[in-house]
């Protein structure tokens, strides 16, 4: 079934309708796809989800810790770097992962991925004051995902 384009969808009302829907509304936003990926707070404990853009390579998904382009890293990049596992939804699927941030040796062709995702994140990659972090989200054999409803 193909998705409904998500564009007006913005933070926690995307992360709704991506879950209402399992996907069909948020999935597709902006001419590209998204994932919901949920950390553990590094302070707080609590459970945050936050939908991206996406790419792939192999079994394992791609997201880019942009930020929009600002000087800080997200929140949720933080929290992946406490809290190595985390969850994954795309579309239906639901899945533990095992966060990382892509090593230098790697991080070229992973890049080159995302910007084919989303060429934006080269404008984000010149304002920024730091470099733009690829993280690979490798999906764990347990089924005992973070935060699952």
């Amino acid at each position: 079934m193909p998705s409904k384009d998500a564009s007006h969808l913005f933070g926690q009302a995307h992360v709704r309708s991506y879950r209402e829907t399992d996907g069909e509304v948020g999935h597709d936003w902006k001419g590209t796809s998204t994932l919901l990926l949920t950390t553990i707070g590094r302070r707080s404990g609590e459970l945050r989800t936050t939908p991206l853009i996406y790419g792939q390579r192999g079994d394992d998904y791609l997201v880019v810790a942009s930020n929009d382009g600002s000087d800080m890293l997200p929140g949720w990049y933080f929290n992946l770097t406490e809290h190595h596992e985390v969850t994954v939804q795309v579309r239906g699927d639901r899945f533990t992962a095992r966060a990382r941030t892509a090593t230098a040796d790697e991080k070229p062709e992973l890049w080159q991925e995302m910007l084919g995702r989303f060429a934006g994140y080269e404008d984000y990659q010149r304002t920024a004051k730091r470099e733009l972090p690829v993280v690979v989200l490798e999906r764990q054999a347990s089924d005992g995902a973070v935060g699952r409803d």
